[in-house]
């Protein structure tokens, strides 16, 4: 595997059938770990219907991590009925930390990014325009363009702590 996109569902609190076909790993408000109906290893070689398409043009090699949350999003001030919430964002960094650690990935911009980033990054790709993660309900201070930068910085934080916990 080559890197992580973290997402988030736009949708409810709790993954659906349909989103564990696009994601590899969901996340519920609870931070409790869901896994999606395809192994991460299955999109290693895109096959039609045998991996997780969650990131148009940059699903091959990808793990698709996503958080279930967001439905009704508009705006800073309208993140709708199911805004992130501290202890699943929370959750999912610890997630991304430890699949870091088990497919050998540093944590940098090219290896760890949002699905935001990604679009930004390949702009002749569907994944053009998506908006998630423009916004962290949260971490509201946090802009729109630093997002990514935060995600990487905290997935550093708890890869640290993994480290510490074993030792």
């Amino acid at each position: 595997m080559k890197r992580i996109i973290v997402h988030w569902t736009a949708g409810g609190y709790y993954p659906t059938d349909y989103e564990k076909e696009h994601y590899h790993f969901l996340i519920d408000k609870d931070g409790i770990v869901y896994s999606g109906k395809f192994k991460p290893e299955d999109n290693e070689f895109c096959r039609a219907g045998k991996y997780a398409a969650h990131t148009g043009g940059g699903n091959t090699g990808s793990i698709g991590v996503s958080m279930c949350a967001m439905a009704g999003f508009k705006s800073k001030t309208n993140a709708g009925n199911y805004p992130i919430l501290k202890k699943q964002f929370e959750s999912t960094m610890e997630l991304c930390a430890k699949l870091t650690n088990k497919y050998n990935l540093d944590i940098t911009p090219h290896t760890v990014m949002t699905h935001y980033e990604f679009g930004i990054k390949n702009p002749r790709t569907t994944s053009a325009g998506k908006i998630d993660i423009i916004y962290l309900p949260p971490y509201p201070w946090v802009a729109k363009d630093e997002i990514g930068s935060f995600i990487r910085s905290k997935i550093k934080w708890y890869k640290q702590k993994l480290c510490e916990y074993k030792s």
